[in-house]
């Protein structure tokens, strides 16, 4: 008898764990936008074949640029099934103009425009970018020692 093949959970959403590590994050302040893809990277998005870490966003000519996200694109190429390459290039960010007004104002007060998470839950492919302030070493050295006493505080209760 065949044996039934399990089907392959994709994930719903690529989440950037390492914005909340460098970036003090305002979470009232996430703003959900589309994100302007081809063929390839869409496969890609769906298949969770992308890398946010170290990405952030950029504003140029009124408009929205996710720069540095890696997306592990399929090759269709002859003799190398799962072939893959990557691609780092700028792609545009779909929001209205009074959402990238406030964007660029914040901007300039200091802020950073960090993507959080792509969602590709339904049918159109988008992602959350949130406004935050860069830490210093010291913040994220800090930030290390306490999750490190929440944790060792949290076993000690269990073990009792």
């Amino acid at each position: 008898m065949a044996t039934k093949k399990k089907p392959v959970t994709k994930p719903s959403a690529v989440v950037n764990r390492r914005a909340t590590f460098d970036y003090a994050i305002e979470r009232n302040d996430e703003l959900v936008v589309g994100l302007a893809l081809t063929g390839p990277e869409t496969r890609a998005a769906r298949d969770g074949h992308i890398q946010l870490k170290g990405s952030f966003v950029t504003i140029r000519d009124h408009e929205l640029w996710l720069n540095n996200a890696s997306f592990s694109l399929k090759l269709n190429e002859k003799n190398k099934p799962g072939a893959r390459s990557i691609d780092t290039s700028p792609r545009k960010l779909l929001a209205k103009r009074k959402q990238i007004d406030d964007l660029a104002a914040q901007k300039q007060s200091g802020m950073s425009i960090v993507p959080m998470r792509v969602l590709t839950k339904g049918r159109y492919i988008k992602i959350v970018i949130a406004l935050g302030k860069g830490k210093k070493n010291y913040d994220k050295r800090e930030t290390l020692k306490r999750r490190d006493q929440e944790r060792d505080a949290s076993r000690a209760v269990k073990n009792i």
